[in-house]
C-alpha cells in the first residue's frame, strides 16, 4: 500500500494523505489483529501523525483571514480570531 510505505518513510505530502494514513492506523488497531509490538508501533506512528496534522492545522489557521465590512461599508480583511483570543 503506497500510503503505508510513505507513512513509514515519513514522506507524506499532504494533509489528506496524513489523514488517510491515520484513519488506516486506527482501523488496524480497532480490528485487534496486530501483535503487541505491531500495535505499539502503529500507536506511535498515529501519535506522530496527529502531532504533524495539528501543526499543519495551526499553520493554516494562522493564514486564514476573514473578510468583514467596516463601519464605512468598505470591505476589509482581518485575521481569523483564534478560540480563546476573542
Amino acid at each position: 500500500m503506497k500510503e503505508e510505505a510513505n507513512m513509514h518513510a515519513g514522506t507524506l505530502q499532504s494533509f489528506e494523505d496524513s489523514m488517510r494514513a491515520l484513519e488506516e492506523l486506527v482501523r488496524r488497531l480497532e480490528r485487534g489483529e496486530l501483535s503487541l509490538e505491531e500495535a505499539l508501533a502503529a500507536f506511535e506512528e498515529g501519535i506522530r501523525l496527529v502531532r504533524a496534522l495539528n501543526e499543519r492545522l495551526t499553520e493554516v489557521e494562522a493564514r486564514v483571514e476573514v473578510l468583514t465590512r467596516g463601519d464605512n461599508g468598505e470591505l476589509k480583511v482581518d485575521p481569523l480570531a483564534s478560540p480563546g483570543k476573542e
